[in-house]
């Protein structure tokens, strides 16, 4: 599989996680996100908070209970995902 495929597929995976729970803290501007990317297109503010959020929500780490937290999510999120989000990103021509 294409890396580009392969890095839209978690993006395709983790937006809606991200969408949902920007929701609950900004309503408007998680549905003006959420109209972006329904166009195939995010802002360059979208952009950032989105690598934001997926930076911060990585949940998958490989650290047991005594070397780390272990956030909870509506989604598990590797460091790979990570990566593959902001390599998705970096190809929509977002500075990440």
């Amino acid at each position: 599989m294409e890396q580009s495929t392969a890095d839209e597929r978690v993006a395709e995976r983790l937006v809606p996680a991200w969408l949902e729970e920007a929701a609950r803290h900004d309503p408007r501007a998680a549905e003006r996100a959420r109209a972006e990317w329904e166009r195939g297109s995010l802002s360059a503010g979208a952009a950032r908070e989105l690598a934001d959020w997926v930076t911060a929500r990585v949940t998958d780490t490989g650290f047991n209970q005594d070397e780390g937290p272990t956030p909870d999510g509506p989604v598990r999120i590797s460091v790979a995902d990570k990566a593959a989000v902001h390599r998705w990103l970096a190809a929509q021509g977002h500075d990440v």
